[in-house]
């Protein structure tokens, strides 16, 4: 069945990064006949959170092994604060590590230490002295909301708790960039919400950027400002998260987007064909009020239209809605006239 779209929905422009903290141009990495990472271009401004997201085997573990040194790209160029690392030797890489901090899934720490150690560990291994490094732990503890809990063992903590004590550790040396990978993946809805709290307030006082990885939408559209899709090794959309939910453009990520944005009901999906008395559009929209584009709309159709399923989110201040609407076959052209006038994107999926 051919379907009939209707132009992008009109977006603000990308922003410009005047100070990226990271700058990925035409990465490559190949494990045999893999192309792992396949011409990849990436900033990323200071203070900003990015979500980086992607299927598994997308390319999102090398990714980040790249940015961290732990995997050498084939070619392209990896900038972090102005330096470019991609070919640094090893000795001289080790610095620059101190500039990232990573946030893991399974939190990573050392069970026979406690957690002020775990937290001053990085500082440890720098060479700072002790007291130094413990004042600095018990602020970070404080930071995190685990004050008091310093002297608690890893096995004694929640995993929300441990995850906890893994961005206190991160934070450690004052890093330029967090990584956060998959880091609520193992966590329950409700602690993850804490968790994502957490971050977006931290990058509020510290102004630290932050690079999320995640196959999960919920995540980048709770606190990221802008997401970037990954798919075979390349970013396939990028762009301000409201734009991106309202108006994705790969295949790929309105397949991910699924999850979190209104779908036909399957029972009026089953019965779509090429033709039909009614017509069911897709209406999506990010510019003004939904409510008045659909009562706008009734009354051009002077009430033969039914609205069948949708919501309205909220996303980085911006009401971005996606609806489900049955118009009699006669006034599809009037309804698109209506729609695009208000700067919304229309898509005809079928008859019933």
């Amino acid at each position: 069945m051919n379907s009939i779209v209707s132009p992008p929905l009109k977006v603000a422009d990308s922003e410009v990064i005047v100070e990226p903290v990271v700058s990925l141009r035409g990465l490559r990495r190949r494990f045999g006949e893999t192309a792992a990472l396949d011409g990849v271009s990436l900033d990323i401004g200071k203070g900003e959170i990015v979500g980086l997201i992607g299927r598994s085997g997308a390319g999102k573990s090398t990714l980040i092994r790249c940015l961290n040194g732990l995997e050498r790209v084939d070619s392209g160029e990896i900038t972090i604060e102005g330096r470019r690392i991609d070919r640094l030797p090893e000795h001289e890489l080790q610095p620059l590590r101190r500039r990232i901090g990573m946030i893991f899934q399974h939190f990573n720490l050392l069970s026979a230490k406690t957690v002020i150690e775990n937290i001053a560990l990085p500082l440890k291994i720098e060479g700072v002295a002790k007291a130094e490094r413990l004042a600095r732990a018990r602020e970070l503890l404080g930071l995190v909301g685990l004050g008091g809990r310093e002297n608690a063992y890893p096995s004694e903590l929640s995993g929300g708790q441990k995850q906890r004590v893994g961005i206190a550790r991160a934070l450690a040396a004052r890093p330029a960039l967090l990584l956060s990978d998959e880091a609520t993946s193992a966590l329950d809805p409700e602690t993850t919400r804490s968790i994502l709290a957490l971050l977006k307030d931290i990058n509020a006082r510290l102004g630290v950027t932050i690079l999320l990885i995640t196959h999960e939408m919920e995540v980048v559209r709770s606190i990221a400002d802008r997401v970037a899709v990954i798919d075979a090794g390349r970013i396939v959309e990028q762009g301000p998260v409201w734009s991106v939910f309202s108006n994705p453009q790969s295949g790929v990520t309105a397949t991910m987007l699924a999850s979190v944005r209104p779908q036909l009901p399957d029972a009026i999906a089953g019965r779509l064909g090429p033709a039909g008395d009614a017509a069911i559009l897709a209406i999506d929209t990010a510019t003004g009020d939904a409510g008045e584009l659909l009562f706008e709309l009734q009354t051009r159709l002077e009430g033969r239209g039914k609205l069948v399923h949708g919501g309205i989110d909220r996303i980085q201040s911006r009401s971005v809605g996606r609806f489900f609407f049955s118009v009699p076959a006669g006034d599809v052209a009037a309804a698109r006239q209506v729609l695009l006038s208000r700067l919304a994107r229309v898509e005809v999926l079928g008859h019933v």
